[in-house]
């Protein structure tokens, strides 16, 4: 992985939040699934946070920040917003954080997007981000991550795993 640039919408924002010092890395080859990342980084995958944009019934942007391990409860999100979810499409994610899907990083983002973060994600000393394309991360530590998104404890909204038999 080689050091590169973030998008100016991430810069701008890594300079607001006083976290200049956070280095953004580049995959030769990109990533497709959390599994990949963390692969390709050396981590286990419960360290990649994968941000996942949802949809609101009245078509606001709830963005769910969850280790790569675990899957979203969308009735555990409703539950908590108070209103149904659905997954967004492409061009929903790209309108409302200005990046594409797989690139998406907690924040940043083109105009501002609620932001949930699961709690066991924030139990992790290092947390992996995207940062802002498919083959671009960075680091930073669960302070960092509550500081920038405001997820003080975090959620609980990790999809319960199904009984093995």
């Amino acid at each position: 992985m080689k050091q590169v640039s973030p998008p100016s919408c991430l810069e701008n924002a890594l300079e607001e939040f006083d976290l200049g010092h956070i280095q953004v890395l580049e995959f030769p080859d990109g990533t497709r699934s959390a599994a990949d990342a963390a692969t390709a980084i050396g981590c286990d995958v419960s360290n990649i946070g994968k941000s996942l944009v949802f949809m609101t019934e009245g078509n606001k942007p709830v963005l769910i920040i969850m280790n790569g391990a675990d899957k979203v409860d969308e009735t555990k999100v409703a539950h908590l917003i108070g209103l149904s979810i659905r997954k967004a499409d492409a061009a929903e994610v790209r309108e409302h954080t200005g990046y594409a899907i797989g690139g998406v990083p907690p924040f940043g983002h083109s105009s501002p997007v609620e932001t949930l973060v699961d709690e066991k994600l924030l139990t992790k000393d290092v947390i992996w981000l995207a940062a802002g394309t498919p083959k671009t991360v960075f680091s930073m530590t669960p302070d960092e991550l509550r500081k920038v998104t405001g997820a003080g404890t975090g959620v609980k909204i990790a999809a319960t795993p199904a009984p093995q038999d």
